[in-house]
């Protein structure tokens, strides 16, 4: 796949590799990768802006990667948690209110 982008007067082209069962269908594989990038990209939005995750200085040994996994872990669970709360305001309430988080942890119906 190429990519051409175009930041002022700077036009750069890239070329991406993608392993896939799709057939050969330009839309249909153009239409999977965006929707994947686009996945992929709201997760990382998240994760950096809801619990700060480009911030943190963990770096020894698989710290950082158990960070992550655990980051991950709680975005799954705020988004199973079924209220009108913000994400910040899910992770606040469960960081303060130890009932909130039991039930969040041990997924009881809300």
């Amino acid at each position: 796949m190429e990519r051409e982008c175009h930041i002022d007067d700077k036009v750069t082209i890239e070329q991406r590799c993608f392993i896939n069962s799709i057939k050969a269908d330009a839309r249909l594989f153009a239409r999977a990768v965006r929707h994947h990038w686009g996945i992929e990209n709201q997760l990382h939005w998240r994760l950096d802006v809801i619990f700060r995750e480009d911030d943190n200085r963990i770096r020894k040994g698989n710290a950082a990667a158990i960070m992550t996994t655990i980051g991950h872990i709680c975005v799954n669970l705020f988004q199973q948690e079924k209220s009108k709360l913000s994400m910040k305001k899910k992770r606040l309430k469960a960081a303060w209110n130890d009932r909130y988080r039991a039930r969040l942890l041990f997924v009881q119906q809300f």
